[in-house]
């Protein structure tokens, strides 16, 4: 099987490289990413410059709006995987035109390549920020979408336009929706690394508002089983919450992260919110584990294990921290 993984530069989507050629001998990985600041190749180091992988990953530099090398990339692949994105909430506020051309126009250019060459299955990659904000209970995949900010926006209608190219064309398009990951590799702009690399340094971790927004915590190895799931399993024309079931308040995860590398709480500085805050996302995973997955880590863990990470990978953090 040959799949091509579009922004598999990025933290996801490497992570999910890493799993998919280190699960299955037969899985040949071309990775498509244009390498924007959140794309970095040295989150591949260790399987381009390993010879178990060797004819197995291809990498391609190129931009997914860009027909001809989403086509080069694309021909000969059984499957296509979409992690490319502007994923950045305040980036989104900022400017939005980027998270439109992207992660909007992106997916349209994919699915019209994917629809040419006649690929088996387009695994549309999204999040559970497309359903809004909710007081209580969790999102069914069924429920309507309300998006908050201009990126949960664009990517709500990415996820609208694959579904029209299953009931337009039957192209066999899914559509994963995650919550919130954290885990080695993620770009320290994120809430989870920010917060630890910045107490590594004594820096302010800086909190929107009274920090009562609530999260569902997912860590990227599950997400990343659960999304190879859904590529194998996922029948054409349906969506699949990925939840991790470790719903926390940010002011909670704060206080996780300084607790585990024992520094104060006087770290924690709070600022003034950001426009559109959703207050809460929940998603219902019950669909999914359907298909027999479930989080195989405790928040708990898995938090240790990512500021483990980060304090044996200063090397690759503290350049991308220096950019910001």
């Amino acid at each position: 099987m040959k799949v091509l993984v579009t922004g598999g530069a990025g933290f996801i989507g490497s992570n999910f490289i890493r799993h998919l050629l280190g699960n299955s001998s037969d899985v040949e990985v071309v990775n498509l990413d244009k390498l924007t600041y959140a794309g970095n190749l040295n989150n591949l180091k260790d399987i381009s410059g390993s010879s178990r992988y060797s004819g197995r990953y291809k990498f391609i530099k190129g931009d997914i709006c860009d027909a001809a090398a989403v086509e080069k990339a694309m021909k000969g692949c059984n499957a296509v995987v979409n992690f490319a994105a502007e994923s950045h909430v305040d980036r989104s506020i900022s400017d939005a035109q980027p998270f439109v051309r992207t992660n909007f126009t992106g997916t349209y250019v994919l699915l019209n390549v994917a629809g040419k060459l006649g690929v088996g299955k387009f695994l549309q990659v999204s999040t559970d920020e497309v359903y809004g904000s909710r007081g209580k209970g969790h999102f069914t995949e069924n429920d309507k979408l309300t998006p908050s900010s201009p990126y949960s926006a664009s990517k709500a209608a990415a996820d609208l336009l694959a579904l029209s190219y299953f009931t337009t064309h039957r192209m066999p398009v899914v559509v994963a929706r995650s919550s919130n990951n954290f885990g080695p590799y993620q770009h320290p702009e994120k809430l989870i690394p920010l917060f630890i690399t910045n107490a590594f340094e004594d820096k302010p971790l800086p909190v929107y508002g009274d920090g009562l927004y609530r999260r569902d915590w997912l860590f990227v190895e599950d997400n990343c089983e659960a999304i190879a799931l859904v590529m194998e399993k996922g029948k054409p024309g349906e969506i699949y919450n990925i939840g991790g079931g470790n719903e926390r308040a940010n002011l909670e995860v704060t206080n996780s992260v300084l607790a585990v590398l024992s520094k104060p709480k006087s770290l924690i500085t709070h600022v003034a919110d950001r426009p559109g805050h959703d207050l809460r996302y929940a998603i219902d995973s019950a669909k999914i584990k359907k298909l027999g997955w479930k989080p195989a880590h405790r928040f708990e863990d898995a938090l240790k294990a990512t500021v483990e990470w980060y304090k044996d990978n200063e090397r690759w953090w503290k350049p991308l921290k220096k950019r910001q």
